[in-house]
């Protein structure tokens, strides 16, 4: 149950961050000063502040203002908010990846496409992008790994992902007390999952060589 939880949690945070995170960056850099300064703000704040006060925040701050949960019972509720603070935090972090790789591209590469005729979308999609997700691969696969560690901080909700159901062995709740091997068995979980990862990000950079 646990390691479901983990790994569902991970790919619908992915899911959801990857394209909000592109879009928050776009008005990071947009040219409109109330929008871009807002933008930021926001970013400002999730970046300067914990995960898990978000997602305290998130959970239970709307059902004390509104007088009842906006959330679901049960699993499916802890669940849904957590998706909801994980995915926000790391548009937000994913945002500044972007924006900096964008930024990184010479202007004088977007010059050129207009000399040649291309529009602003063609020289995103044709010229900028590609070279732009060569770029961001090292620093987003960082954030990705600490997007796996992170997940245990779902616990704090009692949501069930991996560290919580080692614990309760440890604590007694499946029936067995102070059982510690299931918490070192988490470790090994974490590490085989990362190291996975680790190797498809080194494949993914080789793979985008050609852009040297």
């Amino acid at each position: 149950m646990g390691f479901l939880q983990t790994l569902k949690l991970f790919a619908v945070t992915l899911i959801g961050a990857i394209p909000l995170g592109l879009v928050v960056s776009f008005g990071s850099m947009s040219r409109f000063t109330p929008l871009r300064w807002l933008t930021r703000t926001v970013v400002w704040v999730i970046r300067g502040t914990p995960l898990m006060l978000q997602l305290l925040i998130i959970f239970f701050i709307p059902g004390q203002r509104l007088g009842s949960s906006p959330w679901p019972s049960g699993e499916s509720g802890r669940f849904l908010a957590a998706a909801i603070a994980f995915i926000i935090n790391y548009a937000c972090y994913f945002s500044e990846i972007y924006r900096g790789g964008i930024q990184s591209i010479p202007v004088g590469q977007q010059e050129a496409g207009l000399v040649l005729g291309m529009t602003k979308k063609q020289i995103f999609f044709k010229v900028t992008l590609l070279q732009m997700i060569k770029r961001i691969v090292p620093p987003m696969s960082n954030e990705i790994i600490t997007l796996v560690k992170d997940t245990s901080i779902a616990r704090i909700i009692s949501l069930q992902e991996v560290i919580w159901a080692g614990y309760a062995f440890l604590k007694g709740s499946h029936g067995y007390s102070g059982l510690t091997w299931p918490l070192f068995f988490t470790g090994v979980y974490y590490l085989v999952f990362n190291g996975g990862l680790t190797l498809l990000f080194g494949r993914v950079e080789k793979k985008l060589d050609y852009f040297k």
